[in-house]
């Protein structure tokens, strides 16, 4: 039966289709289907994989658009009228089809967006050749008119379709899947065909694959409306017939009319596209007449190679830049790092920090003559090939990180250099994750919170995390699986995981075109205005387009603040790139693990290895920065052995390339000189071999097997040691951390150890700007501040900054970082303090700043973290506000709050013309503490667990430290509890949830029945306490399982550290 499906949903028709694009092309083909249309509404998000699905199960892709059609003009944006627009469904017929339904997506997002990406008559005129357009489904202009009666106008319609298209390219599409008013729409269409000669094509307008897949649709609908399927007005599809019917079925449907089942096989045969898979499309850098790109790379390279290491006879260096440019020229990427290089030159000339490199490139001599990298690949014995490599051609990949509040200048840089239809940002898509997808589908099937979340907990939060891969690891799981209502769950949610939930924005990925972008991808836009791909990034990589990172990262913002205040408060002019590796002074700060702030070794259990490593050389913390990772951990203790010991090599040969590690393996591109030396491969080899094993190839990695013993044995190793040292690299490349990752990241460690160490109040104060508003940062960072023996100030409107800032020896907090603050308001009182002078009064305050910024709860905040306090006591503060807000002047005068607010614990404001409250009237110390820690993240007028400070910094973890702890481990903790919320189980047993907080952050702990019954009179609000347990991560949070529970007082008097009566 000649049939094929022209007007399908895939999932990219998110949440509403369900045609999953790496089954659809399978199912097709299985029921004898040789081609397959792929029809998403108003975007083309999947084609690329739709392509790959359909070529891998044998069947033709038809690349098609279900396009969304402006009543009116794409540019009329009118309520009611403009949020409704019709559907068309367009499908391209060959090269220049394809091109054209790219640009008219693009159109519709980049012009004509109004709740969905709408296209007009006039786009379709414009990019209709190569096209064929079937009238679409109930929500067609021809349908809809038919629908309202006006016949006439159905017919003026079509004739401005078939104006647009031509005879030849546009169908009128029936549809028979029991929505009420199908037949008679049907009548009608089917004489608009006779009467026009327009011929008709049957489709199914498919939203999934099979019969039984309507139900998980529906959910799918629910969850798409924040709806459940109870709601008699939520969103659903008559009936349960919008699967992929096969052809035997299709044909019994439309037996009345062969012809337009006929049609579906004639269009598809018609439909002939290739996508031009395997072509590089790389960016052209602008070049002079006469110019070529590889010649300008080799010059401004060897000028680069004179400024680093002058005119000296260096042929290790030269031999090497040879080779890389040889290499760079012959795959074609000249161009490539001249662009690099161009946007990294202007970076640096507009005072924006730059990292010294990141990734695979850091192992490319010509990156660092450029300036794109900062760490020399010869003397940190970088491997070029983990960056090119000529037997594994793929795209380069330079990952370039700028301080993350100036990236965007150099995003705008590109655009303006390379024309803004031809850059553009990745998008990305938030996918429907085990458990994300439990807990949407039991919201749509009104499943009770409690029990949704209980189900959920019970997946293991782990990346990659299936429902699948959860019912075999997890036994309670498969237990609750065994009840009815949550085997549907369960397996509702099977259907619907994994697919795409919504757009965003790639975190770094910019892509740069050679010509027009939507020449090879289409273009969307964000709500932000940001123009994006409609390809993720895997499938622009996939069509040859560059993909460049620009990261942002904050701590080369905390160098270039810290450079800055270091010159303003001392005099000094830091260039951090030419500081010296060597000094003492950075090195003894962490050799006594005093690495808090500084750049990847801040947390509690790297800062303990610091103490057993002692670094003297920067080649230890990038040995350190690569053994701290969850898998090369195990190798920390063998490595401090030997490095105070002999170390061991399994063979001699082993030597060179393990001697700066004491005979341990701890960077990947060791593996790559260890096949090297002792096999014979080529590096290029060898990087493949290192990635077969990450990938577990098994073909690959017999082959290797065989051929590196082979290799070994030739090179004089024993057949058993060669084989041992095969097993070896088998069980650390699936671990091990890249040498040239690591390199760059130790030097920015170095760089902010060097503040710490030489300009401890600069660093701190730009350290703890960079993290204003996050709290429990701010908390410990303050806390770091006073073991360095600096003062902390609290805020102030007439002596803070925006930012944090050094006052003397001590730090003042920044306006910036109070909660309900913000910074355009911080801004503001700065800039008018330093115009008329500092702020002599709350009402003087009051009259000088305009009331959209300081707004109720604004200035409520500012009285109650104490930044007012040099004008009056918070108690008289609080209390005069209603009075001071309402003589405000009437020009000022805006709306008292932005937000909703509560009333503030403490004295009740005093209403208009009442008397003044007494000044000898307060707000307790309690109350203030609370204030402090609730907007500031710290305490400012006394420590509530000052008392037990010593023994809590014995015994247990700060909580905020806990993130750089792993799912079940098992951690200690020690401070208040705050909250407690006491619950009854199945089984009639009392348990508490509550929270513990420190003086920095806060954290659930669970306290089981047996334990609860046991410490119940020690679970009371306020009660200091110490928790073991074990961490428990679930998505974005953590909490504790509690085992132990113990008072701390208790603890402390009888010198113990836990509570053995608590134990569970």
């Amino acid at each position: 039966m000649d049939f094929t499906h022209l007007h399908v949903h895939t999932e990219y028709s998110l949440l509403d289709g369900a045609c999953r694009i790496s089954e659809a092309p399978r199912l097709a083909k299985s029921m004898g289907m040789d081609a397959l249309a792929m029809t998403d509404h108003g975007a083309m998000y999947g084609a690329v994989a739709f392509y790959e699905s359909c070529k891998a199960a044998g069947v033709k892709p038809v690349f098609g658009c279900e396009v969304y059609v402006a009543r009116r003009s794409r540019h009329d944006k009118t309520a009611g009228l403009s949020d409704k627009p019709y559907h068309l469904v367009l499908l391209a017929e060959n090269q220049t089809g394809y091109l054209n339904l790219m640009r008219l997506v693009s159109t519709g997002f980049l012009e004509g967006f109004y709740y969905r990406p709408r296209v007009d008559l006039e786009t379709l005129a414009r990019y209709s050749e190569g096209l064929i357009a079937l009238t679409a489904c109930l929500e067609g202009e021809l349908s809809v008119k038919i629908m309202e009666g006006n016949i006439q106008a159905a017919g003026e319609a079509l004739g401005r379709y078939l104006d647009i298209f031509g005879r030849n390219n546009l169908f009128i599409e029936l549809q028979r899947n029991g929505v009420p008013g199908q037949d008679d729409v049907n009548a009608a269409l089917i004489e608009l065909s006779k009467r026009f000669g327009v011929p008709l094509v049957a489709t199914n307008d498919c939203h999934y694959l099979t019969r039984e897949d309507a139900g998980p649709h529906e959910v799918l609908l629910a969850i798409q409306t924040g709806t459940n399927l109870n709601d008699p007005k939520r969103l659903s599809f008559t009936g349960d017939q919008f699967y992929l019917k096969s052809p035997l079925e299709m044909a019994a449907l439309f037996h009345d009319l062969p012809e337009a089942v006929a049609n579906t096989g004639a269009i598809a045969r018609r439909c002939n596209v290739e996508l031009d898979i395997g072509k590089v499309h790389l960016p052209e850098y602008p070049l002079k007449p006469g110019e070529t790109a590889s010649e300008v790379l080799r010059q401004k390279a060897y000028e680069g190679f004179r400024r680093r290491f002058g005119e000296r006879n260096d042929t290790v260096r030269v031999e090497r830049l040879e080779r890389e440019l040889r290499m760079i020229d012959n795959m074609g990427y000249s161009s490539y790092f001249l662009i690099v290089e161009d946007f990294v030159s202007y970076a640096k000339k507009q005072g924006i920090a730059v990292g010294p490199g990141r990734g695979s490139a850091a192992g490319s001599l010509v990156a660092y003559c450029l300036g794109i990298t900062n760490t020399d690949p010869i003397e940190y014995d970088l491997v070029f090939e983990r960056f090119l490599n000529p037997e594994r051609v793929t795209m380069p990949d330079i990952d370039i990180d700028f301080q993350d509040d100036r990236r965007d200048e150099v995003i705008e840089y590109v655009r303006r250099k390379y024309g803004e239809d031809r850059v553009a940002q990745i998008i990305t898509f938030g996918t429907m994750a085990a458990r994300a997808v439990v807990r949407d589908v039991g919201r749509a099937l009104s499943i009770p919170y409690a029990e949704v979340d209980r189900i959920a907990k019970m997946i293991p939060a782990q990346p990659g995390m299936t429902l699948k891969k959860a019912m075999e690891l997890s036994p309670e799981l498969s237990a609750a699986s065994q009840n009815r209502e949550v085997r549907r769950l369960l397996d509702v949610a099977a259907k619907l995981e994994g697919m795409p939930r919504h757009p965003s924005i790639h975190a770094a990925g910019i892509v740069i075109g050679k010509g027009p972008l939507w020449d090879y991808v289409p273009l969307a836009r964000t709500q932000d205005g940001v123009v994006v791909t409609q390809f993720p990034m895997e499938d622009l990589e996939t069509l040859g387009l560059l993909k460049m990172d620009f990261l942002a990262l904050r701590t080369l913002t905390v160098i270039q603040r810290a450079v800055k205040l270091a010159e303003h408060d001392t005099g000094d002019r830091v260039d951090i790139d030419a500081i010296p590796l060597d000094d003492g002074p950075t090195y003894d700060l962490l050799s006594r693990g005093e690495s808090m702030g500084v750049f990847q070794l801040e947390s509690g259990w790297v800062r303990d290895f610091l103490k057993e490593l002692k670094p003297g050389r920067l080649e230890d913390i990038i040995a350190a920065i690569a053994l701290c990772r969850p898998g090369p951990m195990q190798q920390i203790p063998e490595y401090l052995r030997a490095r105070r010991g002999t170390p061991h090599y399994l063979h001699p040969l082993l030597e060179p390339v393990l001697k700066e590690t004491y005979g341990v393996l701890v960077y990947q591109e060791q593996i790559l000189r260890l096949v090297n030396v002792v096999a014979g491969f080529t590096l290029g080899e060898a990087d493949i071999l290192r990635r077969a094993v990450g990938k577990k190839k098994l073909d690959l990695l017999l082959e290797s097997e065989k051929r590196f013993i082979g290799g070994a044995v030739a090179n004089g190793v024993p057949e058993d040691i060669a084989r041992e040292i095969f097993d070896l690299i088998l069980k650390f490349a699936n671990y091990g951390f890249s040498k040239n990752h690591a390199a760059p990241y130790a030097l920015i460690a170095y760089q902010t150890a060097y503040l710490k160490a030489n300009y401890p109040k600069q660093f701190m104060a730009a350290l703890l700007s960079s993290v204003a508003g996050i709290h429990n940062k701010v908390g410990i960072y303050l806390e770091e501040a006073r073991r360095l023996g600096l003062g902390v100030l609290g805020p102030s409107v007439n002596r803070s900054r925006v930012e944090f800032s050094v006052e003397g020896e001590a730090i003042r907090y920044g306006l910036g970082g109070i909660k309900n603050v913000g910074e355009a308001l911080a801004h503001a009182i700065v800039e008018e303090r330093q115009a008329r002078g500092e702020y002599a009064s709350l009402e003087d305050l009051v009259a000088r700043l305009d009331s959209r910024l300081l707004h109720k709860k604004a200035l409520e905040s500012l009285i109650r973290c104490g930044a007012l306090d040099e004008l009056g006591t918070r108690f008289e503060n609080l209390s005069r506000l209603p009075e001071v807000l309402e003589s405000r002047p009437k020009g000022t005068q805006g709306q008292p709050s932005l937000f909703g607010f509560e009333p503030l614990p403490g004295p009740a404001p005093s209403k208009p013309g009442a008397k003044k409250a007494p000044a000898e009237e307060k707000v307790s110390l309690e109350v203030r503490l609370s204030w402090e820690r609730e907007l500031l993240g710290m305490y400012l007028s006394g420590h509530p667990l000052a008392k037990y400070a010593d023994f809590l910094k014995k015994h247990a973890t700060p909580i905020a430290e806990l993130e750089s702890s792993h799912d079940g481990s098992d951690v200690s903790i020690g401070g208040r509890i705050s909250t407690i919320k006491r619950v009854i189980t199945k089984a009639g047993d009392e348990m508490a949830f509550i929270t513990v907080e420190d003086d920095f952050d806060s954290i659930e702990v669970i306290v089981f029945p047996k334990l609860f019954a046991r410490a119940k009179e020690i679970v009371t609000k306020d009660s200091v306490v110490l928790v073991r347990g074990r961490l428990e991560e679930q998505e974005e949070t953590r909490r504790i399982l509690a085992r132990d529970l113990a008072p701390v007082q208790k603890l402390m008097e009888s010198g113990e550290s836990r509570g053995k009566q608590y134990s569970r």
